[in-house]
């Protein structure tokens, strides 16, 4: 079994025996027929994958498609920096698309902005992307190579508040370790994507700072499994996991973020459960 196969089994156990109901609790979220959509959850997650030695991908389901299109949103945040619907290839974001085609002031919006940062080289107007690589490169042993998307000012214009919000990029010994902080988590539509699109951006970013791949650090706040995901979920827990070692290639070898494409991305050594066929899923909204 996989890094992520493991973590997502414990998480969803331990979800599922000991988890929080939010019924009675008005809920914020809807089903397509309107019903209120209640769930389990746990309060303060914490999963680790050494992305160095294995690229987290789940072998309960099938992910070799997936991956694609979460790689494609994680460009569309963090490298074209766009908040437009029209430049991401797959309809994740379609119900939350605006009048205006876009989903408001938020995830790439926001990495777009641009602040003064303090720098050795004195103050420098950058946006957070850069900031990081800028960090990276001129003083990787900083604590404060960090982003945070979680905007007070502008969630007001926001048509989703971001989930996941925050990274810390922390280099030791040569390796990129990665902390993504995320306030909600859905388990059985978002976890797999989450860890797999933040691993991907781990990798590239160390790719262009000339570093070696470490971990991710994945702190989700409040982690849950929604009542109607609970039969799909326990039919993945008793799957059998594949006994693989994914391996992501990228095969741009450029030094600048802002070049690489989603073709440049290939999986090798990924299988999957072909038993498994858990059909359409459904999505709370």
């Amino acid at each position: 079994m996989t890094q992520a196969d493991k973590n997502f089994i414990d998480t969803c156990k331990e979800i599922l025996e000991h988890g929080y109901s939010s019924e009675g609790t008005g809920v914020r979220t809807r089903w397509d027929d309107g019903t209120e959509a209640n769930y389990y959850s746990i309060v303060g997650v914490q999963n680790k994958y050494d992305v160095g030695k294995e690229f987290p991908m789940i072998t309960l389901r099938n992910n070799s498609k997936t991956i694609k299109n979460a790689i494609d949103e994680i460009l569309w945040i963090w490298q074209k920096k766009s908040n437009k619907i029209e430049d991401l290839h797959s309809h994740i974001w379609d119900q939350w698309k605006g009048e205006d085609g876009t989903i408001g002031k938020a995830y790439g919006y926001q990495l777009g902005k641009k602040y003064e940062f303090k720098t050795k080289d004195g103050l420098k107007v950058m946006d957070q992307v850069d900031y990081c690589l800028y960090l990276l490169k001129h003083d990787p042993a900083s604590r404060r190579i960090m982003t945070n998307i979680f905007n007070f000012e502008d969630l007001k214009d926001m048509n989703l508040e971001p989930c996941a919000y925050g990274t810390q990029w922390l280099v030791k010994e040569g390796k990129l370790h990665l902390i993504l902080n995320q306030r909600s988590q859905d388990m059985l539509t978002a976890n797999g994507w989450n860890v797999m699109q933040y691993s991907a951006l781990l990798c590239m970013f160390a790719q262009v700072s000339g570093l070696e791949v470490g971990t991710l650090t994945h702190n989700i706040g409040d982690c849950h499994i929604y009542d109607r995901h609970i039969p799909l979920v326990k039919q993945l827990l008793e799957a059998k996991p594949m006994d693989v070692v994914p391996k992501l290639v990228i095969k741009n070898q450029t030094k600048n973020f802002y070049e690489f494409k989603l073709e440049d991305f290939e999986i090798q050594n990924y299988d999957y459960n072909k038993d498994v066929k858990i059909g359409k899923i459904p999505v709370a909204i």
